[in-house]
C-alpha cells in the first residue's frame, strides 16, 4: 500500500474533512497548503496527483493521536519518522484511537480477515525480539477496510 492509500482510507474512515486535516497538520507544525491535501488524495492515475511521503504521513498520525489523546504531559510535538512502516502505523492507530486487541481483531473480522490474538501481538513487539513478526500490506489493508465498516456503520 502507498502512503496515498493509506491516509485516503484513514481520512474517510474517520470521516476527516478537508479544513480539519489541515487545522490537525497545524498542530504538528506543518503547514498543509489545500492544493497539497488534495493531490495527495488523489490515486495514482489522477492528474496533479502526488505521492505522500513517510514523514507527512508521520505528521499526519500525530496530529491525529494529538487531536484524539492531547500531548502527554512534559513533552513536546514528536519527530516525525522517516522510517515509517506498517508496524508503526497500527502502533499510532492504537494509541490515537485508544484501541485493544480485541478491537483490533473485530475490525479485521468485519472484513473478512481472520488473525488471531497471538499473531497480532507480534505486530507490535520490539523488531530486535524473536517473536517480531512485520505487518504486511494484506494486514494493513484489511484492517483500514474493517475499520471503515465499523466506524462508518455507527454514523
Amino acid at each position: 500500500m502507498t502512503n496515498n492509500d493509506i491516509l485516503r482510507r484513514l481520512r474517510y474512515a474517520l470521516n476527516i474533512h478537508d479544513s480539519q486535516m489541515i487545522r490537525m497538520f497545524a498542530r504538528v507544525h506543518r503547514e498543509m497548503e489545500p492544493e497539497l491535501l488534495l493531490s495527495i488524495m488523489k490515486k495514482e492515475d489522477e492528474q496533479d496527483y502526488r505521492p505522500c511521503d513517510s514523514r507527512t504521513l508521520c505528521q499526519f498520525l500525530d496530529a491525529l493521536i494529538i487531536e484524539k489523546r492531547g500531548l502527554k504531559p512534559g513533552t513536546g510535538i514528536p519527530q516525525p519518522s522517516n522510517d515509517l512502516n506498517n508496524n508503526l502505523i497500527l502502533k499510532k492507530l492504537r494509541i490515537a484511537l485508544q484501541l485493544k486487541e480485541e478491537d483490533f481483531i473485530e475490525m479485521l473480522t468485519l472484513a473478512g480477515f481472520r488473525l488471531s490474538k497471538t499473531e497480532l501481538s507480534a505486530f507490535f513487539r520490539n523488531p530486535e525480539q524473536k517473536n517480531y513478526r512485520y505487518c504486511g500490506d494484506q494486514v494493513m489493508r484489511n484492517l483500514l477496510k474493517g475499520m471503515s465498516l465499523k466506524l462508518r456503520g455507527k454514523s
